[in-house]
């Protein structure tokens, strides 16, 4: 890679990150680390001002957009206080899209809605898989953390509290496209989206670090520790939870009431308020689903009208996808915090077809 692209930047590092060394676990957030610091030791060497250093903490199956950068430096630029703030593009899971099983294509292009849904929300917006940020910020935090898992949203909770609550994420409107979770074989393929979800939902370990970090600072606002509370214990009993009582929660008081219950009006109305909410959801899914279809990659394949059709009516497993591959990983990786069955950073296999050969990422 060296030879091939040495020509194309001012310079070209290639860092190997030594095994085992003290406090480190075997974790993504570790290898970069290590990395940003012996550029650190670069940029000193040649004088070159860490204030003028953007760093982009890229995952490997990441294809960035041509404006990229582009965008990057403008919102850089402009934004006064750019070294209080990292900078969040949209993922998209549209490199192997049509190659991978509906399942993993469902979950992933919800996830990119949500994340475009987070975009929105940018007084508390938080950093999610590849991003970027200003180097000098980076130093001054210490870095990524070498032993958590959740690397890429533990650096804004980091900054945030380092600086007593002056750091914030500017999101960029700008794609960056990653693979979907894939296997050589569908079981292969469940049992590796289930593992991926599970390190994400792994995230809630920032929960008491950063509320312990809340108690120690007094000079962030009130204000804002109630907002980021109450946005990190959303996020993750939410994902946790909603799938589970969306599906079955209207039938709970006909399998489990007591005979007195089973007299009321709430008994006999609960399956009906839920059918009708779960009607009214169906508008929104057919807004998703035209959405999404809009949003594919406009690729040139096989039977394009017949796999766009297909892939609409892949929609309607969202219940049973969501259940077993989002919500119950969530509840799993909570589950193991809660009782201290702390997990191992676990890297998430890739396929995509490259120049008609199958490319692995790990």
């Amino acid at each position: 890679m060296q030879a091939k692209y040495r020509d194309s930047f001012f310079d070209f590092l290639i860092v190997s990150h030594p095994e085992g060394l003290p406090d480190e676990a075997r974790v993504k957030g570790a290898n970069v680390t290590y990395a940003a610091r012996e550029a650190a030791r670069y940029f000193e060497a040649r004088q070159i001002p860490f204030d003028r250093v953007i760093v982009s903490c890229f995952d490997a199956d990441t294809v960035v957009n041509h404006d990229y950068f582009g965008c990057l430096t403008y919102h850089f630029m402009v934004y006064p206080k750019r070294n209080r703030a990292s900078f969040q593009p949209i993922p998209v899971y549209h490199n192997n899209i049509w190659e991978a099983p509906a399942f993993g294509r469902v979950l992933d292009v919800g996830s990119s809605f949500f994340q475009l849904i987070e975009a929105t929300n940018s007084d508390t917006l938080v950093t999610f898989s590849s991003h970027s940020m200003s180097f000098k910020a980076l130093v001054e935090v210490g870095y990524w953390p070498v032993d958590i898992i959740s690397d890429d949203s533990a650096i804004f909770w980091k900054s945030l509290i380092h600086f007593d609550g002056d750091y914030r994420v500017i999101p960029m409107y700008i794609t960056l496209s990653m693979d979907v979770v894939s296997g050589t074989s569908w079981w292969e393929t469940i049992c590796n989206v289930y593992q991926q979800k599970r390190r994400w939902a792994w995230g809630v370990e920032n929960f008491p670090i950063v509320m312990r970090g809340f108690l120690k600072s007094n000079k962030i606002s009130f204000y804002n520790k109630v907002q980021y509370t109450f946005k990190l214990f959303e996020d993750n009993v939410a994902w946790a939870t909603w799938a589970f009582l969306l599906t079955f929660i209207g039938w709970l008081p006909a399998l489990f009431a007591g005979r007195e219950f089973s007299d009321t009006v709430l008994y006999y109305s609960a399956p009906r308020i839920t059918g009708t909410i779960f009607n009214l959801a169906l508008l929104a899914l057919i807004a998703t689903i035209i959405l999404s279809l809009l949003l594919l990659p406009k690729k040139k394949i096989k039977n394009s009208l017949f796999r766009r059709f297909i892939f609409a009516l892949e929609w309607l497993f969202v219940p049973v996808i969501v259940v077993f591959l989002s919500a119950l990983p969530a509840l799993d990786a909570q589950t193991r915090l809660a009782f201290g069955r702390y997990m191992e950073f676990w890297v998430t296999e890739k396929k995509r077809k490259y120049e008609g050969k199958h490319t692995l990422w790990f």
